[in-house]
């Protein structure tokens, strides 16, 4: 894996993952009986951003590649049915509007962070057939 993109993703991750735990905390812990759905799924959605900036930092490639193909089937569900369903969503969750209210970092950042993952993954494979051919 490029090591420059691991490093931004790790920090992204670390900052939105800080961000979105501050929010889910008080929200749960101050409102949660007016939206248990979308306190829930904030709070969810924290937990995965720190999972994915630890695997990162760690090496974890799979626990990371998982976790933010888990992250983008989220943002497209809940900012899908935060358009068809408005009338479940009593608040904003981190991924309402496909993260429109972080700059649509939610939505941009799993991207950015699965062509990383899976271009480093392409690169290993492609170093590893090129060490078996010079090795027949």
């Amino acid at each position: 894996m490029n090591p420059v993109g691991r490093i931004v993703l790790i920090a992204a991750y670390a900052v939105l993952g800080l961000a979105a735990v501050g929010r889910s905390s008080y929200q749960i812990s101050t409102k949660f009986a007016e939206a248990p759905l979308p306190y829930l799924i904030s709070g969810v959605s924290a937990v995965l951003y720190v999972v994915i900036a630890v695997a990162l930092w760690r090496g974890w490639r799979r626990v990371a590649l998982w976790g933010t193909s888990l992250e983008l089937a989220g943002v497209l569900i809940v900012g899908t049915l935060g358009y068809i369903e408005s009338d479940w969503w009593a608040d904003e969750t981190v991924w309402t509007g496909f993260g429109s209210a972080y700059g649509w970092v939610p939505l941009l950042l799993p991207l950015a962070a699965l062509w990383v993952l899976l271009r480093g993954r392409q690169a290993q494979v492609q170093s590893a057939d090129a060490g078996e051919t010079s090795t027949s």
